[in-house]
């Protein structure tokens, strides 16, 4: 039963209004940042009011590029950050699918060691691993490469575990009526599995979309060629200017058309990612 008391009401507005002010303000000043020319930062202060030059600013960042921090145009990064997340997304999807589908469907000898293997390398973020994954890249050529961005990062025990979880609660009947009807197992993990996996597929995509757009770190590492920075790459080179003040105007330009493709993504998967996410829970 849900209470009808104008105090509450008017407390949890105020902290919704709150909320989105404190999430919405950061953006706006960027969004109006974009707007001004390089010297209306010199005073240190960041205007608030829209300037006039919206255009120029984005036209520099997504055709010229910024010579004095050695960023390519923005077009060219944000082709590298869209490859590697697709990659990322794709490739830890297809690969946690047939690995939770091998776990749950077939009978093999230290299967269940296999799934702690698995669930163990959950302790071993990118972070802890960098040094010898940057040195299997490096021995394989891979630097500078959309290979070496993305295949170190493909692999996904969360993705596996959560596809296990969820191919547990399939009722065994259904796969027995598959075999019977002379379904192979590929044709029961197409026909049957993929279908009811939908939401769980597109809820992960866009999580693993965003991290893969988001990463820093681990691009940082293996390019060194401008031609394959990512946009997050960029924008960090951008404001670590020596000796100069960094143009805040086109770092500004950057982040807001950096923000485009994940808020793309989630608005169009908005409704299968909340189901995703709520039959998860279940």
């Amino acid at each position: 039963m849900v209470e009808n008391r104008p105090l509450l009401n008017f407390l949890s507005h105020l902290v919704l209004i709150a909320g989105v002010v404190i999430v919405a303000f950061p953006v706006y000043v960027a969004i109006i940042a974009s707007t001004h020319g390089p010297t209306d930062f010199m005073s240190g202060l960041v205007p608030l009011l829209p300037g006039s030059h919206t255009l120029e600013n984005y036209r520099e960042v997504l055709f010229s590029g910024v010579s004095t921090s050695g960023v390519p145009p923005l077009w060219l990064m944000m082709k590298n950050s869209l490859i590697m997340a697709l990659t990322i997304a794709i490739g830890k999807i297809a690969i946690s699918l047939l690995s939770a589908f091998a776990i749950v469907y077939f009978r093999f000898p230290f299967r269940q060691l296999a799934f702690w293997a698995i669930f163990i390398t959950l302790m071993l973020p990118v972070e802890v691993r960098i040094v010898p994954t940057f040195k299997v890249v490096a021995d394989l050529n891979l630097l500078n490469s959309y290979a070496g961005l993305s295949i170190p990062l493909i692999a996904s025990a969360t993705a596996t575990f959560l596809f296990r979880q969820f191919f547990l609660t399939v009722p065994d009947e259904l796969a027995e009526a598959a075999r019977v009807d002379g379904a192979g197992p590929m044709k029961f993990f197409r026909d049957i599995l993929l279908p009811l996996s939908r939401t769980n597929i597109a809820a992960l995509f866009v999580i693993l979309f965003i991290y893969g757009w988001n990463q820093y770190l681990w691009p940082l590492l293996v390019t060194t060629d401008p031609s394959h920075y990512t946009i997050v790459m960029g924008i960090k080179r951008m404001a670590d200017v020596a000796d100069a003040a960094p143009y805040w105007n086109v770092v500004m330009a950057t982040a807001v058309l950096a923000m485009l493709p994940p808020v793309l993504v989630v608005v169009l998967m908005q409704r299968l990612f909340v189901k995703g996410l709520v039959e998860s829970e279940k």
